[in-house]
């Protein structure tokens, strides 16, 4: 079945209910560590560019004076709210990488959760370049699995299966172009040329629901692409999958998130 028009307009709309019951959460070890990369301090603001439901805007809360979360999907804006409107100095706003403006104010970071291969990456860079006080940084948050190391064998199957279910047009559009460049070779060409990279490998327990909400998170897999049917049967398979491998109703699952953060050269320790 064809996607909705809405669904492919606003990818992860259907997908809110599902995102911070499904991905794993950002280590607070890769968050202090950039923290201090980027020299963040109490007097510092923070921008969580395409932030979904707020997790690392939340999660940067307690590094600076003010975190503004934005996003241009208004049920990933409720989800935020839900889950961490008591945080006072953390401020969710509607808007795209296309409205970034002098009017938001200037930042020490600006951080991303793998928002950025969905914006104009290079336009998005020039406008930022504005908005980043000195010695400021960029960084880039993803995470995945290690297929090599055993805890992680059922992930290949995992994915498989999940992507059996994708309807034929659910990849990112930029990212599915024959002309897609990694995000070190964007930033190479910007202003934020001086890259460096920290990563946390942990290990986790993780069980079906989690799994499926997982899925359901994805752009390619949200309730609203698939649709009642097909989501409930990725579902059911999802279940059957994780008592295969793990009667008890856990997996082990090794994650490994990692930071990629950009500055301006020469100003590192400004």
């Amino acid at each position: 079945m064809a996607p909705s028009t809405e669904a492919a307009s606003r990818p992860f709309r259907s997908a809110a209910p599902h995102y911070l019951a499904g991905r794993p959460p950002y280590p607070d070890r890769l968050v202090r560590r950039v923290a201090r990369l980027a020299g963040l301090t109490a007097a510092d603001r923070v921008l969580d560019l395409g932030c979904g439901p707020a997790m690392l805007a939340a999660a940067f809360a307690g590094f600076a004076r003010e975190v503004i979360a934005m996003d241009p999907e208004p049920e990933m804006l409720r989800a935020g709210q839900a889950a961490f409107g008591q945080i006072a100095n953390l401020h969710l706003v509607r808007g795209s990488s296309d409205d970034l403006s002098p009017e938001l104010g200037v930042f020490r970071l600006v951080a991303m959760g793998r928002s950025f291969a969905w914006m104009d990456r290079p336009q998005t860079l020039r406008a930022l370049d504005a908005l980043i006080v000195p010695g400021g940084a960029i960084a880039l948050f993803d995470s995945g699995h290690q297929d090599e190391l055993p805890d992680n064998a059922w992930t290949v199957r995992y994915r498989a299966l999940r992507h059996r279910h994708d309807p034929p047009d659910a990849a990112n559009p930029r990212r599915n172009s024959d002309n897609w460049l990694c995000h070190e070779a964007i930033l190479l060409d910007s202003a934020f040329s001086m890259l460096e990279s920290a990563a946390v490998i942990e290990r986790r327990r993780t069980g079906a629901a989690a799994l499926v909400h997982r899925a359901l998170s994805m752009s390619s897999s949200t309730p609203d692409r698939l649709g009642a049917a097909a989501a409930a049967r990725l579902a059911g398979e999802i279940e059957a999958l994780v008592q295969a491998v793990a009667p008890d109703g856990a997996l082990a699952e090794v994650v490994t998130t990692t930071a990629l953060i950009a500055r301006r050269p020469g100003e590192a320790d400004v």
